[in-house]
């Protein structure tokens, strides 16, 4: 009874999908969503006798606990349009084309994003800054936009991994009580011969594939100096975000203040394309505040020559987020229905009576995170679930918490990306322009951690055991 819910949701996503194709996050996805809500309702209703009021806090607090995401999404939304109408995205395409070959390119997207994101311990903003830069010089080169996404999501998700400024990091290592280094040195054994395999892929791809962007290249370039003021010191407002994300300033501070700088940065020095989209024909004060307002929260369409360049530098500000806060509501009203029926513990249940082994464990406690991702949309509640789960299981059979930790980390970090109406998924898609169903068979490290954290534990390799008192 309590697979009921999850058959019903799965059937409707994939008739959504053959219908609407990549237009299913419109609102398809979100009706499916709170379909499958009212099915879980109605079992536990009958079932349970489940009363409605605390169902409708479950519900609101599963909704709560995304505020900072969402609120995130909308500084995101507002970053994506501030920084690309200040020229700060097109001055990093413009010598990002000059400097990565592109039989180079997409193992040097991942290594650049890995970097990064492992000094700032952050994907998400990895994604939305450098992220949006390296679509630019993979489209300029002439890759597909799976092969684009699935490299800089790779990168990203490695160093997000291994942070020790990273907040799921962080949340993994505490929930399950282990030492955060602990944690990141023993994530090692499972997560570097992953990215190695990934970077190996790519690096094959870069030298054997065909592509045709040379011409493409030299366009793009034409285009963004007609277009953009292009200067070097643009790039001292990236750089003033890193040095606050290295000062570990909160999050929302830190997208807020990136925001302002770009402001400044685009009415000082591209008041042409800041009264452009203003759509105005007389200039003055109230004309740019209009036209920076439109850029932070509306879609903005900047004219280059080029067809290809257009769709690259048009952003959607906050509206563009929209859709994907929509969505993420209506996951967590699912999360939440299926935590306060008791459905989600009865199949977590099910799924520990198969636990036996070592591997059988790993593999179960992968499995359960995976499953979280998609029930629950949230990587976060998929870890605090997971290890909730099998901390006394993983102590009772005398592992030591790292490897419960790492388990979680390779099953629930790495995978919300993958998942449609994941909060990470969802939020990547839209960032990069990409649908999540195009980028997912190119995020081989995202996919590939699970069965590398499993297949570590069937050889037994690094599986410590508690010292016992006696």
């Amino acid at each position: 009874m309590s697979f009921i819910p999850f058959l019903v949701l799965t059937v409707l996503i994939t008739c959504c999908i053959a219908v609407f194709g990549s237009a299913t996050l419109d609102g398809a996805s979100q009706v499916s969503l709170l379909v499958a809500s009212a099915v879980s309702v109605l079992i536990g209703h009958f079932s349970r006798r489940l009363e409605w009021e605390n169902l409708e806090k479950e519900i609101s607090d599963k909704i709560a606990s995304c505020t900072p995401a969402i609120i995130i999404l909308l500084l995101i939304g507002a970053i994506g349009g501030t920084w690309m109408v200040a020229g700060i995205v097109p001055t990093m395409i413009y010598y990002g084309m000059q400097i990565i070959q592109p039989e180079v390119f997409l193992v040097s997207s991942s290594v650049l994003c890995a970097l990064v994101s492992l000094m700032i311990g952050s994907s998400w903003t990895t994604v939305a800054t450098i992220g949006l830069a390296l679509m630019g010089i993979g489209k300029a080169h002439g890759f597909d936009d799976g092969w684009i996404a699935g490299s800089i999501i790779t990168g990203a998700y490695f160093g997000d991994k291994l942070s020790p400024l990273s907040d799921t990091t962080v949340l993994a290592s505490s929930v399950s009580g282990t030492p955060l280094f602990t944690h990141i040195r023993y994530m090692l054994f499972t997560t570097v011969p992953t990215f190695c395999i990934s970077l190996t892929v790519f690096l094959i791809a870069g030298f054997t594939m065909n592509v045709s962007g040379h011409g493409n290249v030299h366009e793009f370039m034409q285009g963004l100096q007609h277009t953009f003021v292009i200067s070097p010191w643009l790039l001292l407002v990236p750089v003033l975000t890193g040095v606050m994300i290295a000062r570990r300033w909160p999050s929302m501070v830190v997208l807020f203040m990136a925001i302002l700088l770009a402001v400044v940065v685009a009415l000082l020095v591209q008041p042409q394309l800041v009264h452009q989209i203003s759509g105005e024909s007389e200039q003055g004060l109230l004309v740019s505040y209009k036209g920076m307002m439109r850029v932070c929260y509306g879609s903005t369409d900047i004219e280059t020559g080029n067809a290809v360049l257009n769709e690259l530098v048009h952003t959607s500000g906050m509206s563009g987020m929209m859709p994907t806060i929509w969505l993420i509501i209506c996951a967590q009203t699912f999360g939440g229905t299926l935590t306060a029926t008791g459905q989600l513990q009865d199949l977590m249940r099910l799924i520990l009576h198969f636990a036996r082994g070592t591997a059988s464990l790993v593999a179960s406690t992968v499995g359960t995170a995976c499953f979280c991702n998609i029930a629950m949309a949230d990587q976060y509640l998929s870890i605090m679930l997971t290890s909730s789960m099998f901390k006394d299981t993983y102590h009772q059979r005398g592992y030591e918490p790292q490897l419960l930790s790492r388990s979680c980390e390779d099953g629930a970090t790495v995978t919300s990306v993958l998942v449609p109406w994941n909060t990470c998924g969802l939020t990547q898609s839209t960032v990069l322009g990409v649908a999540t169903l195009t980028y997912l068979p190119y995020c081989f490290f995202n996919y590939l951690s699970p069965l590398m954290s499993v297949f570590v534990a069937s050889i037994g390799w690094k599986i410590k055991r508690m010292i016992s008192n006696e």
